[in-house]
């Protein structure tokens, strides 16, 4: 079935959050969590399966579509935004496409580790909307230039550089300043909290921070939502 040509058209804007939906594992209670903060459910391409599958309709399926089944194909068709390009993945397609307060993700994490690896190098092409992917244990986003989290004394705070990058912070037990961050140098694994809030300061947009799911709540505050 053809897809909406107005939508084909035009974003996805939305006053509230937006929780967008892969095409990797999820539980409904997961879901449910997401949407309670970011009520906009948008699916990337094959997360309309899912989707059908708990009767949780979207209010749009974005994609190359190559992923969709033919029953969420049917029963999503007015919702439909085909965006046929090969040289990106449909989680940047999606990103390309939203414009909202900020975006959380479900199936993006803990499924396959190429596709892991280009949803977090994805990040990077769209610094500017705020987006927290929600794995089964962990929440990860892109550090903007100065952030501030307010965890618990022992709060894991990992941070994973995507190129070239330097800091600051207060109140870690292993503060990052003077430390040169990339991939195939330093590394910030499994740092942590030691009491009052987390400061961090970067000097480009390319630090990924990880922290456990549980301080989601923090993580968003931390960005400026309440």
């Amino acid at each position: 079935m053809p897809a909406n040509p107005m939508l084909i058209q035009s974003k996805v804007k939305s006053q509230s959050a937006v929780t967008l939906v892969g095409g990797g594992g999820f539980a409904a209670r997961d879901l449910a969590h997401a949407l309670a903060l970011a009520p906009y459910l948008v699916a990337a391409d094959g997360g309309a399966n899912r989707l059908l599958a708990l009767d949780a309709p979207p209010r749009a399926v974005i994609g190359d579509l190559d992923s969709i089944s033919a029953q969420a194909r049917a029963a999503f068709a007015g919702q439909l935004i085909h965006i046929p390009a090969q040289d990106d993945t449909d989680f940047d397609k999606c990103l390309a496409a939203i414009a909202a307060p900020f975006v959380l993700g479900l199936g993006f994490i803990g499924a396959r580790m190429d596709h892991g690896l280009a949803v977090l190098a994805g990040l990077l092409r769209r610094p500017d909307l705020p987006v927290f992917l929600l794995g089964g244990r962990d929440v990860i986003f892109l550090a903007p230039p100065r952030l501030t989290l307010d965890v618990p004394r022992g709060a894991r705070v990992s941070l994973f550089p995507l190129g070239a990058v330097t800091g600051r912070s207060t109140g870690l037990d292993w503060p990052i300043d003077g430390i040169d961050f990339a991939p195939d140098r330093a590394i910030g694994t499994s740092n942590r909290a030691s009491g009052g809030p987390v400061s961090l300061e970067f000097s480009a947009r390319k630090m990924l921070v990880i922290l456990p799911r549980a301080h989601l709540a923090a993580a968003l505050s931390g960005f400026g939502f309440a």
